[in-house]
């Protein structure tokens, strides 16, 4: 079994985007950092992120928690298929690491690697927004990505160091097993009734914090909607 690979790393500015006086919402004003392009040398990786990365939305995106995106390269083709869509393809989804030989049923909350002189540490899975929706103009990609599971995965940074792509992501430590990438979005998205399965993954210690927030709502009886969150200004 080939282990996980960073094939190339990726980063990029906010980008301004639209046109104020469009009728089609898809071309109105907004910005992003999900364009991102591969850089070949080594790369400092900080607690927040890549050196010369940036988010668009500091809410939402970026910092401990969610200092780098992860995305298979194997799910191209699955989108290509898909959408019908050539042009997807590596860097699509905004992705910091874009990643060989690990899928969201093989990676789990709490999973530590060494990268370069790093270590990271995966977070938590990502919930896919509607900028990619805008980026390549579909209305409902967001909530595809969300239901087909393949959504990617953040790391926060436990070492800080030098890192580059080619380079091998050397599992160091695995403590939640149990708890891989696709059974929290499992329980997330699919089995929202389940209290016990969301009392047990809230209380994963090395979960990341908003999704603890959004788990422990649930269990105290209010469930939001995602409308907003895969939508967003997209639709009417």
């Amino acid at each position: 079994m080939n282990a996980p690979y960073v094939h190339k790393l990726l980063i990029g500015k906010v980008k301004k985007m639209g046109h104020s006086d469009a009728t089609d919402r898809m071309d109105r004003p907004w910005e992003s950092g999900i364009f991102k392009n591969s850089v070949t040398s080594g790369v400092w990786l900080g607690k927040t992120g890549l050196m010369g990365d940036q988010v668009g939305d500091t809410k939402n995106h970026g910092g401990p928690e969610k200092a780098l995106f992860a995305y298979p390269t194997m799910h191209y083709d699955y989108w290509i298929q898909e959408l019908d869509l050539e042009t997807i393809g590596i860097g699509a989804m905004g992705e910091n690491l874009a990643v060989d030989y690990a899928e969201e049923n093989s990676v789990c909350i709490g999973d530590t690697y060494e990268l370069g002189d790093a270590v990271i540490q995966v977070s938590q899975p990502r919930q896919p927004c509607w900028k990619p929706a805008r980026r390549f103009r579909i209305m409902d990609f967001a909530l595809r990505i969300q239901k087909s599971g393949r959504t990617g995965w953040y790391f926060r940074v436990l070492k800080e160091g030098y890192v580059q792509e080619k380079s091998e992501l050397r599992l160091v430590e695995r403590p939640y097993p149990q708890w891989t990438i696709k059974k929290c979005n499992e329980v997330m998205h699919v089995h929202k009734k389940d209290l016990k399965l969301a009392e047990e993954l809230a209380a994963c210690t090395h979960l990341g914090e908003n999704w603890k927030r959004t788990l422990h709502k649930r269990l105290s009886g209010h469930v939001s909607s995602v409308e907003k969150r895969v939508y967003g200004p997209n639709k009417e």
